[in-house]
């Protein structure tokens, strides 16, 4: 496909990236030739330099030739006639960020009279991801899938855990239920387990099935499983808003903490349930006087990842016993994770993996289409959920006959409204949702996991 993306902010970045790898052709706009210098250096793409709302930009861009324009600047307004002009000027189809809750709250009205195709909102996105963690606060990541039936979570097992030090097939003996152990990684080592495979304690595991079933195991695992109840958020931007509007009805007890004071005032008249406290949210006198670490869960969303990394050590150090930091910047990562911090939080990462999933479901408009795409164990596997259709070649055929590709598995299928982990035996029929994990093969079509 012939992709433009209008912005290489970090969402540009992200999305260049991960669309990079799977053999598109990219052309990459921005005003900033120092953002198209860090990008060429990185990034096989076409790289031209101006506004990406202009017509002679966009015309020198290829945008009549676009299969898709992908606009992601920092100014909703410019992603908004970006969009329009593509379509005008021949762009099959339309992407454009909008970050403002007014604009996104008119996402509809806004594709019906500019003829956008889709919007997408990094804050939002990142807000729905926490607020999922924080009612399984004892997982480091919580993937939905078909509409809320099928859960991925992922944790890391203990000594005290019945999981450890016996294989999948003992565990599933001794406790019997719809789940599937279907990733691990072990050190550096990503592994796709099979029946034979023992976890052991400190492994990071993947499980897949409905959420009731999911819940059961992280309490066979010793884990608590109460929803976090007490949450302090450090920053009062538009995640922090979008998390308080998704956690509205759960029954948590909000404290945002923001500096600016008109910005509190904005925010309390917004979420006049929360409690709002003007104040430097490093200041260790305000946070004890106000108690900020006594909660269940603490999000520091700043905008500086430096600060978000050195609070979430402090509420760490403090004993919260969840702590979910947003960071824009990969070479973080891997610290907070060496520090013990396992969930991190990544807008653009969201976004990212969310036009990817869009995307393979353009390029296979006629098949089997793309419903949902999460990356996990740092994007070394993929969970992709299909729609079987008619195009589907291996429909009501057990698995145990087909012949799939290595580094892949069948995690889960949901077949009128029921979840069922497969064996075997198991058939996939038109239209079943499907979950396929896999090593990252970039699979675009359900027909795409068997062999050739």
């Amino acid at each position: 496909m012939k992709i433009l993306i209008v912005g290489l902010g970090k969402v540009g970045y992200a999305i260049a990236q991960q669309l990079e790898g799977e053999n598109h052709d990219l052309t990459l706009v921005d005003a900033s030739v120092e953002a198209l210098n860090r990008a060429e250096n990185s990034i096989d793409a076409m790289f031209v330099t101006g506004n990406g709302a202009g017509v002679s930009t966009l015309i020198q861009a290829g945008v009549r030739e676009a299969d898709l324009v992908i606009a992601v600047t920092e100014n909703d307004e410019v992603n908004l006639i970006c969009c329009l002009m593509a379509k005008k000027l021949g762009a099959k189809r339309t992407v454009a960020r909008v970050r403002n809750p007014e604009y996104f709250r008119e996402a509809a009205v806004l594709r019906r009279e500019i003829g956008l195709d889709m919007t997408i909102n990094p804050e939002y996105a990142a807000a729905q991801e926490i607020a999922r963690i924080l009612r399984v606060p004892a997982a480091f990541s919580v993937e939905s899938f078909a509409r809320g039936q099928v859960e991925l979570i992922g944790f890391q097992v203990t000594e005290s855990s019945p999981l450890a030090g016996i294989s999948l097939i003992e565990y599933n003996r001794r406790n019997p239920g719809s789940i599937l152990l279907c990733a691990a990684k072990r050190g550096s080592e990503v592994i796709v387990p099979n029946g034979h495979f023992v976890p052991l304690p400190g492994d990071l595991v993947h499980v897949i099935g409905s959420p009731n079933e999911t819940t059961r195991v992280l309490k066979r695992a010793g884990k608590d499983i109460t929803p976090a109840r007490r949450v302090s958020i450090l920053g009062g931007g538009r995640i922090s808003i979008y998390l308080a509007w998704a956690l509205e009805n759960t029954g948590a007890r909000l404290t945002i903490v923001e500096l600016d004071g008109e910005r509190c005032m904005t925010i309390a008249e917004k979420l006049p349930k929360a409690t709002v406290i003007q104040g430097d949210g490093t200041d260790h006198e305000l946070l004890d006087t106000e108690g900020i670490f006594d909660c269940d869960a603490f999000v520091p969303l700043t905008g500086r990842d430096e600060e978000n990394l050195l609070m979430a050590l402090s509420a760490q150090h403090a004993g919260v016993k969840k702590v979910l930091p947003k960071m824009s910047r990969p070479n973080y990562m891997e610290l907070l994770r060496q520090l013990g911090l396992e969930t991190v939080i990544s807008p653009k990462d969201i976004t990212a993996n969310y036009i990817s999933s869009y995307v393979r479901g353009l390029a296979n408009s006629q098949g089997s289409a793309v419903e949902s795409l999460h990356k996990i164990l740092d994007g070394a596997m993929e969970a992709v959920e299909f729609t079987a259709t008619s195009a589907t070649h291996f429909l009501d055929t057990p698995l145990k006959d087909l012949r799939f590709k290595q580094g892949l598995l069948v995690a889960a299928i949901v077949h009128d409204g029921k979840v069922e982990i497969p064996g075997g035996g198991s058939q996939i029929h038109a239209g079943d949702r499907v979950i396929v994990m896999a090593r990252t093969l970039f699979l675009k079509d359900l027909n795409d996991i068997l062999e050739r």
